[in-house]
């Protein structure tokens, strides 16, 4: 360590400040390594060593014909990439490369200020992907770098600490953070400013299509989806169920959901709902999805007209009443809603509405078909009238589940291998899977009896601890579920995995993947680390990314505004911009006047001198101005000039007495006279 403090204290100030240029720029184009090709990193990782070794042995710059060809096939990769060269990804990828390589030209301080001015954009352009604290903690830290080498750009001569430069750096980063947080307070959130994706969309998640093995990915995701904050009592843990997506449509590996064609719609039919008790409101801040189904608790009865107005989002209610977006959910949403725990669904609908909904691939999974026949023959339903007889098949069924040998696990191996008919395999031979597999295996069997039925998917339960007062429902949460139709009642829900590992409903525990080293070390910790960063996020996400034209206009009314509105927040602005022009019309006024006691004192004497008509220049001393007295005004400036040597022996000479200043105003009250 202490040799390459050294080694780094001896390198000449070029080479130090090139590689410390090269470290900041590293910085500041990693966080795009994420999301730009594979190519562009590694190339623009070749461009920034290859500047480094230059710098580290002192070697000229490359010509101008080495970077047109590093040009041209940076910008042939973007276009094979992208078809494109605008755009944001294609953008951004040219800005990291014209970044990389204006390291290549830095001959002259100009070269060193584009490169500046590109890394305070590309700084900006982060958040085009991610608005997360630790990204704004990475920006913030970038952002002091870029500052610190220009402050040693501002400084050509010498070799300059960069400490000292960091240190000059932070305090104007410091000057400006003010100024900052009152312009992200009052600078009017106006569409589509504001309307930037916060995050990319999700990678993991729900989707409008189920695979068998498909959750296995989810549950494998243990990141938040959704934090709940419940004005009033918790809904009971049978209770907790958000609606995602609907699928029908089964081709004997793969749900789907319904046909959304119009030319379909009058053979989907609609689900009336009708709802009672009273309603749970709560909040939910979720996260960005991949798909337009907001899963909301179940049931959420909506307002007139099937919509439901959440912030600046309309979404309407679909025919299988789930809530569905005009578009996907790629940015964090914060709105506030309620449920009933109550209601019936679909108690109207006609066998033509429900044909699609005992619709089974043919000669798919010909044994579980046979089984579901063998059950439904049997006498002890054969009297039974339609809607009775569909609720006790349901109960056999899960009878079936509860009292033989299935076993729920996030690892039951891959099904369909050996056999297209994947149903069969588990239902009847291995008896491994999780929800997916037993709401799928349900469906089935349940039409293969002659009732409807269809998966529903979405989350279930939550975290049991609360954090910062929110429950914490994660990806890990995520279900899939059965409905069966019911003459008279409608829709009711079951949860086949329920009657396997009852756990997983009644306490809302989701299985887990391993856990890393920590995890394995000490679950306590790990938990406790956990939950301790997401509160700290959820403050970030709540306090800022959350900030919205509501609370600005909630802070005009506490400062006493009747009316909250655009005109009253563009008064505050112009107002705090007044204000800070002012200050800072006082402070430049302010600095620009002595402040230590011998200029102050200069300046006095300077000021009564004036008054009597004698101009003395500035930059002499006060010997040299007792000089110019005598000769310009003899003997009656005797006194001033002799005060005024005075003044000379106790600024210099030691222990020479400091003269009374009432003398030497008499002194220039004598020549005014």
């Amino acid at each position: 360590m202490n040799r390459l403090t050294t080694a780094w204290a001896r390198l000449p100030r070029d080479t130090r400040d090139s590689l410390f240029l090269l470290a900041v720029i590293t910085a500041v184009i990693a966080p795009h390594a994420d999301h730009l090709p594979w190519w562009s990193s590694a190339l623009t990782t070749v461009v920034l060593a290859w500047r480094g070794l230059l710098a580290w042995r002192q070697r000229p710059l490359p010509s101008r014909w080495w970077l047109l060809a590093v040009i041209a096939i940076y910008g042939g990769l973007t276009w094979l990439t992208f078809r494109t060269l605008i755009g944001r990804e294609a953008g951004i990828t040219l800005l990291v490369m014209l970044m990389a390589l204006k390291t290549l030209e830095l001959r002259a301080r100009r070269d060193a200020f584009v490169v500046f001015f590109l890394g305070f954009f590309l700084v900006l352009t982060q958040f085009l992907y991610s608005q997360s604290l630790l990204m704004a903690i990475w920006s913030l830290a970038s952002l002091w770098g870029l500052l610190a080498a220009v402050v040693l750009a501002q400084m050509p001569t010498g070799v300059p600490s960069i400490a000292i430069a960091a240190r000059r750096a932070a305090s104007t980063t410091a000057l400006g953070l003010p100024v900052m947080v009152l312009l992200f307070v009052l600078f009017p959130r106006i569409a589509p400013l504001w309307g930037v994706p916060t995050e990319a969309i999700g990678r993991t998640g729900l989707s409008n299509q189920l695979e068998f093995g498909a959750m296995n990915e989810i549950a494998n995701d243990d990141s938040v989806a959704m934090r709940l904050k419940f004005d009033g009592p918790l809904p009971p843990p049978d209770q907790r169920y958000f609606r995602g997506p609907v699928l029908t449509r089964f081709d004997g590996k793969t749900w789907r959901a319904p046909d959304a064609r119009p030319s379909q719609s009058w053979l989907r039919g609609r689900d009336d709902l009708s709802t009672t008790g009273p309603a749970l409101r709560y909040e939910m801040t979720l996260e960005p999805l991949r798909i337009s189904v907001l899963p909301l608790l179940e049931m959420s009865s909506g307002a007139v007209g099937n919509q439901l107005s959440l912030t600046d989002l309309i979404v309407t209610r679909g025919p299988e009443l789930q809530w569905v977006s005009p578009r996907p959910i790629t940015e964090r949403l914060r709105f506030e809603t309620s449920a009933h725990m109550a209601w019936r669904a679909g108690e109207r609908r006609i066998r033509l509405h429900l044909a699609a909904d005992l619709d089974l691939p043919a000669g798919q999974n010909p044994r579980t078909r046979a089984w579901a026949a063998e059950l439904a023959a049997q006498p002890r339903f054969a009297n039974l009238a339609t809607g009775a007889r569909a609720e006790s098949l349901a109960s056999a069924v899960l009878d079936h589940i509860r009292n033989n040998d299935f076993l729920y696990t996030l690892s039951p191996g891959r099904y369909g291998e050996d056999s297209p008919h994947v149903i069969d395999e588990f239902w009847l031979d291995r008896r491994l899977g999780f929800c997916e597999h037993f709401a799928s295996a349900f469906v089935v069997v349940m039409r293969s009896m002659g009732v409807p039925a269809r998966i529903v998917t979405g989350f279930q339960g939550w975290d049991a601890e609360p954090q910062d007062g929110y429950y914490v429902v994660r990806n890990a949460n995520a279900h899939a579920w059965a409905e069966f139709w019911v003459e008279g009642r409608g829709w009711v829900r079951s949860d086949p995995t329920a009657a396997v590992a009852p756990n997983r409903v009644i306490q809302g525990l989701a299985l887990r993947p391993q856990p890393g080293v920590i995890g394995q070390f000490n679950p306590t910790l790990w938990r406790a680390m956990r939950n301790g960063w997401e509160t700290i996020n959820n403050r970030w996400q709540q306090l800022v990314l959350n900030y919205s034209r509501d609370n600005q206009f909630d802070l005009l009314k506490k400062m006493g505004f009747e009316r909250a509105d655009w005109t009253g927040l563009g008064q505050v602005l112009a107002g705090v911009i007044l204000v800070l022009a002012v200050a800072g019309a006082a402070w430049i006024r302010w600095s620009s006047r002595p402040h230590d006691a011998w200029s102050r004192q200069r300046a006095r004497i300077a000021a009564q001198l004036a008054r009597a008509g004698v101009a003395i220049p500035a930059h002499e001393s006060p010997a040299a101005w007792a000089r110019a007295l005598r000769l310009q005004h003899g003997q009656k400036a005797e006194p001033a000039a002799q005060w005024l040597e005075k003044l000379e022996r106790s600024r210099y000479a030691p222990d020479a007495p400091m003269p009374a200043w009432g003398e030497f105003r008499q002194a220039a009250r004598m020549l005014r006279a």
